[in-house]
């Protein structure tokens, strides 16, 4: 299954529908797009972001636009708001393995971890 994502909406309770996510290979301070996608109607990709033969091991940022989602869900978030993008940083060391890197989040906090 190689890597994937998914958030969801921890204010509404529900898949964060309709983010838009940024995928970039990382070496030291260098980061390098890879794609942008908006996440579907279940808070996921439509693919993998990358299959088993296209995952390499190195280190990764997956970039979340979360003020963005939430302004368009309505909410009204002060400005400046709390959280803008969230960024997440990870190291893929078994490309064999499937990488699953969820996001949890609301305008004020949010919580990831190495699914399956």
């Amino acid at each position: 299954m190689g890597l994937s994502t998914h958030v969801l909406d921890t204010m509404h309770g529900c898949p964060a529908a309709g983010m838009e996510v940024a995928l970039y290979a990382t070496q030291g301070d260098q980061a390098t797009l890879v794609k942008r996608l908006t996440l579907n109607h279940d808070g996921r990709t439509d693919a993998p972001l990358f299959d088993n033969d296209s995952l390499r091991v190195g280190t990764y940022r997956l970039s979340f636009e979360v003020a963005q989602y939430f302004r368009a869900r309505g909410v009204q978030l002060p400005e400046p708001n709390f959280l803008d993008r969230v960024s997440l940083d990870f190291g893929v060391a078994h490309a064999e393995q499937h990488y699953h890197v969820p996001l949890l989040v609301s305008p004020w906090s949010y919580s990831t971890y190495r699914g399956s």
